[in-house]
């Protein structure tokens, strides 16, 4: 290949897709149908996964819920039917357990189908400093938060890549672009979160499987109970962040096939300001945002959830 033909097509294409994002950042594209698609939701049994749930199956999806809970399945599945929901399933699965996810999958495809939308959303967090944190809390974590995502993607994947058609969403957390004192162990697993969905949707674009979209969310603390106790220094600059308006954002960039969703917006500097400032600079804005230490009043749910 001719080197400066080279740069030249890649130049030309470069300035294509930045004027591309400007437009679709004044003009949103056309959002994809999802009606009769078979949305599986991992954690869907409260929080973020309960509303995703809800609004999946308003929109004409089959949905699959996932959780470890199987009363807040219950409480879930009532309320997407009350919303109307006709195609609605719920398993009770344990995301940290490899064998127990691989079960329930091909459970899932007798009895439902081929997923064709999977949102990895189950999650956990400890909330302490990392040398109080015992062992097996420290392997849990992983094991829901990043673990988890490897063997969906086994069992789901497979399917969406001989039809050519489906949509890997990963919920991360802005946990995952920058880190965050008293949860080394949230951060670590987001990051692996953030790193494996990036190498999967390179990996579907060099196998030029071009209809198996990806969308990474990382959004700031969700109040759904998760983060308990956890407040925001400048409410009105990063607030903590409404679930239903979280997973219509999540829904929203699914339907336009939106690789990354960072919410709220002002998140989106984390990465960038990280990659050329010094270290002392980053913690210096880090302390002004309330970021340093926004794990210092965390309560989380009661045990019983």
């Amino acid at each position: 290949m001719n080197f400066f033909l080279e740069t030249l097509k890649v130049t030309v294409l470069l300035v294509y897709y930045l004027l591309e994002s400007l437009v679709f950042l004044v003009v949103p594209g056309r959002k994809k149908n999802v009606s009769g698609e078979i949305v599986l939701i991992t954690g869907a049994g409260s929080g973020i996964g309960r509303h995703l749930a809800v609004k999946f199956a308003s929109l004409g999806a089959t949905v699959v819920l996932w959780d470890i809970n199987q009363e807040g399945l219950n409480c879930t599945v009532r309320l997407a039917k009350e919303k109307g929901a006709g195609r609605i399933h719920s398993y009770v699965c344990d995301c940290g357990k490899k064998q127990d996810i691989y079960r329930v999958a091909d459970q899932v495809k007798k009895e439902v189908g081929d997923v064709s939308i999977l949102i990895n959303n189950a999650g956990i967090v400890i909330g302490k400093e990392f040398l109080d944190s015992p062992d097996s809390l420290l392997e849990k974590t992983m094991e829901v938060n990043t673990m988890a995502h490897f063997w969906t993607y086994k069992a789901f994947l497979p399917a969406m890549i001989a039809a050519n058609h489906g949509h890997l969403v990963s919920i991360a957390s802005c946990a995952g672009l920058c880190g965050a004192g008293r949860a080394s162990d949230y951060c670590a697993s987001k990051f692996a979160a953030v790193g494996f969905a990036e190498s999967i949707d390179l990996e579907m674009r060099i196998l030029r499987k071009t209809g198996v979209k990806t969308t990474i969310v990382c959004p700031y603390v969700i109040n759904t109970g998760m983060f308990d106790g956890v407040k925001s220094k400048w409410p009105r600059l990063i607030p903590i962040l409404d679930p239903e308006y979280v997973a219509e954002r999540i829904i929203s960039a699914v339907r336009q096939n939106q690789e990354i969703l960072v919410v709220p917006r002002i998140a989106y500097v984390c990465p960038f300001l990280k990659s050329f400032l010094p270290v002392k600079a980053t913690v210096l804005l880090l302390d002004y945002f309330g970021l340093l230490d926004f794990m210092s009043t965390f309560k989380g749910r009661p045990k019983k959830e």
